[in-house]
């Protein structure tokens, strides 16, 4: 966690917020890329904005919190034939409180292995529902 300490030493939340999540994905084994909405073309506005980041990254669903889900304007989405997906964590053992807390108290409770694990669980879970679920549905799609 060194590095995160590090980060906060610069006094720039964006530091922090992209140190702690690099840091958290690298404790976890996770290999994607990651790319900087800055370097993106993307027009203003909330959904405008994250329909035209969604596909400017290839994505074909965008999986929305339900806080975000009261704001958010599904036509832009629409428009570039992306699905808007509604995230709700699962309601159950470790995650029955997940709204309440950080991906780093789960991190700290259950350590890097068993966390990742569980999350490749619900992200299987999530595969199985997107594959059934009809408004998830699009030409193909795939998350």
């Amino acid at each position: 966690m060194e590095p995160v300490l590090d980060a906060f030493a610069t006094g720039r939340t964006a530091v922090i917020a992209e140190t702690s999540t690099r840091v958290l994905l690298d404790l976890l084994g996770w290999r994607g890329r990651i790319l900087r909405s800055s370097l993106l073309s993307a027009r203003p506005g909330r959904s405008l904005r994250l329909a035209d980041l969604a596909a400017a990254t290839g994505a074909r669903a965008y999986l929305c919190g339900t806080g975000g889900l009261t704001y958010l304007d599904p036509d832009p989405f629409a428009a570039r034939n992306i699905a808007v997906a509604s995230f709700r964590p699962p309601t159950t053992g470790i995650w029955s409180t997940a709204r309440r807390l950080s991906a780093l108290w789960a991190l700290a409770s259950l350590g890097p292995d068993t966390l990742a694990s569980r999350l490749r669980a619900v992200a299987d879970d999530h595969a199985v529902l997107r594959a059934t679920a009809p408004e998830l549905r699009s030409s193909e799609t795939s998350v």
